[in-house]
């Protein structure tokens, strides 16, 4: 018997690939279906620790540049250089909350909150229809 040394095996994967193709498609099934649940302890929060009951600043900016701070009128002009005077009274924890006119413009608004920040509140939000 004479052995050919220059003949090449085939190889044939097809069934590899078959069987890895079925395998895919299991765990494609399978995968989404299983759940981890993980057991935590989470930590018990204290009772005597109460939330601060802080009226908040309710400022309004109408369409004008009127400003409204809780009921007191306020023009823009005048409102940016009083109002660190004004906002001595209020706490600086008070969350500050703007809403403006959407057809103000961006800088005006923008103005507004930086007198807000400058007066040291740091609790500003401002107010959407949403």
């Amino acid at each position: 018997m004479k052995y050919n040394w220059d003949s090449k095996p085939d190889l044939n994967i097809t069934p590899l690939v078959d069987v890895m193709l079925v395998l895919l498609a299991i765990m494609m099934v399978v995968a989404p279906t299983l759940v981890y649940e993980e057991k935590i302890n989470l930590p018990q929060s204290s009772k005597t620790t109460k939330l601060s009951n802080i009226p908040p600043i309710h400022l309004v900016i109408d369409k004008n540049k009127k400003l409204t701070i809780n009921k007191d009128i306020f023009l823009l002009n005048s409102f940016i250089d009083n109002f660190s005077l004004y906002a001595s009274k209020f706490d600086k924890k008070a969350a500050v909350l703007i809403s403006a006119d959407k057809n103000l413009d961006y800088g005006t608004v923008m103005l507004i909150l930086s007198a807000v920040k400058q007066a040291g509140f740091h609790e500003v939000s401002l107010a959407t229809n949403g």
